[in-house]
């Protein structure tokens, strides 16, 4: 049995049996048709893996592993707040008539802040030689353009945001985006307990289309006894999570984060832990929920990621494979999802 099932069925039993429910409190998801979408709910819900032995993929039914990854991605990577970037639908209902979710997600990724402890010299042993802008910049954050939302940057400081990892700022300091500084840490300051990356910024929630449910991971370097060899570790916080849609997605997609960053620092991929404060289980999703426990869970598959790729930006979704991965049933179809 792969180990998320275990945990999906082990949570989802708990959730049923001994949650409590929502039901005629004052939400705000509904359902499509306008009817309050309610929930049965478990506080702070742990689950926990070991990437050296299996990665967390469901085979109560199948993950589809290339969308979460590309929506993944699209945050980390490409630090977009935009859908038309996506290959996907599933963040569509949030999305304007230009496509942008607002202020959240891959836009806080995309934000620059200011550091007086990052060096030029660091800088180049975390990214090699790159293109540092002559250009000098003040204040504490350097945003991305923003149309609409108030956006401050002039098409030339928005080309060079996109083109370096870091821009000079007046008095020897450097802006950096919370991504490159999480990458520049794990190179030049590894055994740091300040890497992490969080986009639940407040100042911006106005702006934001929907809040994020997965706001924070935090990452953490050991080292195993013997091993020449640093270990990459981590833990994503989430607010909360809709258990039969996104339990599975979140949980592969953040596992491949870490071993995606673990990969280009060239260090191991270790413990992945997941954190919810609000987990739970919608009440028009509670037959398909059972239908999935009641399946045979199947073998973890293997993972396969691209050993030739080295920097984070040049993977895309292709570069990571399921090999021997096989389902329990028929994926279940036609799921509503409250908004």
């Amino acid at each position: 049995m792969a180990k998320i099932d275990e945990n999906f069925i082990s949570m989802c039993t708990d959730i049923i049996e001994n949650g409590t429910t929502t039901e005629g409190q004052k939400v705000r998801p509904h359902w499509p048709d306008g009817t309050p979408a309610y929930t049965i709910k478990k506080f702070g819900v742990v689950t926990r893996y070991d990437l050296s032995k299996e990665f967390p993929v469901l085979t109560l039914r199948k993950t589809p592993i290339k969308s979460a990854l590309d929506e993944l991605l699209w945050i980390w990577q490409q630090k977009s707040n935009n859908i038309h970037d996506l290959h996907s639908g599933v963040w569509d209902e949030w999305a304007d008539t230009e496509g942008s979710i607002g202020r959240a997600y891959g836009y806080q990724m995309s934000v620059k802040n200011k550091y007086y402890d990052v060096t030029k010299e660091n800088l180049l042993t975390a990214f090699g030689e790159f293109e540092i802008p002559s250009t000098t910049y003040d204040g504490d954050t350097l945003i991305p353009s923003d149309p609409g939302n108030g956006g401050s940057l002039d098409l030339n400081a928005q080309t060079a945001i996109r083109r370096a990892h870091a821009i000079r700022g007046i008095g020897g300091a450097f802006y950096m985006d919370q991504v490159d500084r999480v990458l520049y840490d794990l190179k030049v300051n590894p055994f740091s307990r300040r890497i992490l990356a969080s986009i639940y910024t407040f100042q911006d929630l106005h702006a934001m289309h929907l809040y994020p449910c997965a706001y924070s991971m935090t990452f953490n370097v050991t080292q195993k006894k013997g091993s020449d060899k640093l270990t990459l570790n981590g833990i994503l916080n989430q607010r909360s999570q809709d258990i039969l849609a996104a339990f599975a997605w979140n949980e592969w997609q953040y596992a491949c984060l870490l071993a995606l960053i673990a990969q280009s620092v060239g260090m191991e991929a270790g413990e992945f832990v997941h954190v919810v404060a609000d987990a739970h289980i919608y009440d028009r999703h509670v037959d398909a929920v059972k239908e999935l426990m009641s399946r045979t869970p199947q073998p973890a598959p293997k993972v396969w990621i691209n050993p030739d790729i080295h920097d984070f930006y040049q993977f895309t979704r292709d570069d990571v494979k399921l090999v021997d991965y096989k389902v329990a049933g028929d994926q279940i179809r036609n799921i509503p999802i409250a908004i």
